[in-house]
């Protein structure tokens, strides 16, 4: 870091101050440390609180957030705060330069421990533009659509942090010629998300009102939830997805503590139809203004704009606890394909090549339906702050031949 400014903020700000995003991450054949990205850089945090504050640091002994999900706002708020101020107080830079790192040098894994998973379907363009290809001739949306935020429960198990290849998967199918099929998908999609990962634990039978959210969630992050459309459409009648989702589902290293974002805050569309108590948020508006970009073999394919999502984070999470369900550190949650109204705003592949009727044209001039093997799918986010933008950590993968 010979000659590096203090704070190390990259140059465009993104990474700065105001955003801090936790990792867990690992020089070449070192330990795992909790890191705290700023810049282009990770800091070890573990260390740095047994230097500067021991008596936090076994929070972070075991090299994940797993710990410090668990204890609850006020102690998020505490370490959050120490970052900042050690960060930007040159007091602090003999201590923490050491335990500065670049990005470049480290590996990374899951920030925590998966717990449970829920997939949501909240985008109102992406419902309706999936119910006119796979229901052509009925309705669009399913007549509870305006009423709940319709999800299902995926495999926490095959949560891979970015940066992991996917291989494709295999499974049944009807192929192009209406006969049943079983081989390697040939309709692999991606699906632009955002997750939030719970902190706090809640006791079986136990539900969060929309006014709680914050005191449950501790952040944000970007999820591709990658898709085998043949599979899922021959299996998901009359249940939901199983084989044609559960085989993979990539999630960003790097988990952006939720105050970053209270810049963001909007207030969600206006809902037409009137929601039931538990639901209602005018309030508490949890609308969110992330601007995602979606790039496939580098070629910028869509941007999709969250703020147009129907249902919030806070009623997906009032919603799945409602009927008691419990939850735990480290369960994800997801928002399901955030698609706005543009076509170059939809938020899969599925949408955006029509169901591979209408194929993309790449940068190099090759063509997609859906995706080939070799391809490179990064999904990235910025929001608003008080004073210029910030970044989420991108979430990436390569499609790898069926084994």
């Amino acid at each position: 870091m010979t000659g590096a400014g203090w704070p190390p903020v990259d140059e465009a700000g993104l990474f700065g101050l105001d955003n801090l995003p936790y990792g867990s991450a690992s020089r070449s054949g070192g330990d795992w440390f909790v890191a705290v990205r700023i810049g282009n850089h990770a800091l070890d945090l573990g260390a740095a609180f047994r230097h500067l504050s021991p008596g936090d640091a076994d929070l972070f002994s075991d090299g994940r957030l797993d710990r410090l999900l668990a204890t609850g706002p006020r102690t998020w708020d505490r370490v959050r705060a120490n970052a900042s101020t050690w960060l930007s107080d040159g007091q602090f830079r003999p201590v923490l330069q050491p335990l500065l790192h670049p990005l470049d040098s480290l590996r990374t894994r899951l920030a925590f421990t998966v717990g449970d998973y829920v997939d949501f379907y909240a985008a109102e363009q992406h419902a309706t533009n999936v119910g006119q290809m796979f229901r052509p001739g009925q309705a669009a949306l399913p007549p509870n659509w305006k009423h709940l935020p319709i999800g299902y429960h995926g495999r926490a198990g095959t949560i891979v942090v970015s940066g992991t290849g996917i291989t494709r998967p295999r499974g049944q199918y009807r192929g192009v010629d209406g006969q049943l099929a079983f081989g390697p998908s040939t309709c692999l999609d991606i699906e632009a998300e955002v997750a939030f990962v719970v902190g706090r634990g809640t006791a079986l039978g136990q539900s969060v009102p929309v006014a709680d959210f914050p005191q449950y969630v501790f952040g944000v992050a970007l999820l591709n939830d990658w898709s085998a459309r043949d599979v899922q459409r021959w299996e998901a009648a009359p249940l939901g997805p199983l084989l044609g989702k559960s085989f993979a589902t990539s999630l960003s290293a790097w988990i952006t503590p939720l105050p970053a974002l209270a810049a963001a805050r909007r207030r969600p569309p206006v809902r037409d139809e009137p929601m039931l108590p538990y639901l209602q948020d005018a309030e508490d508006p949890w609308g969110l203004d992330l601007q995602l970009e979606v790039r496939l073999n580098g070629a910028l394919v869509s941007r999709p704009p969250f703020l147009g999502m129907y249902w919030s984070a806070a009623q997906m999470l009032a919603h799945m606890t409602v009927n008691g369900a419990s939850l735990r550190p480290g369960d994800v949650f997801a928002s399901g394909t955030v698609s706005g109204p543009g076509r170059d705003q939809w938020g899969s592949l599925l949408e955006l090549t029509w169901d591979g009727t209408e194929p993309l044209r790449l940068d190099d001039g090759s063509q997609r339906g859906f995706l080939q093997d070799g391809d490179e799918v990064v999904i990235r986010a910025t929001a608003p702050t008080r004073d210029g933008r910030l970044a989420l950590g991108e979430v990436s993968g390569r499609v790898r031949p069926a084994g």
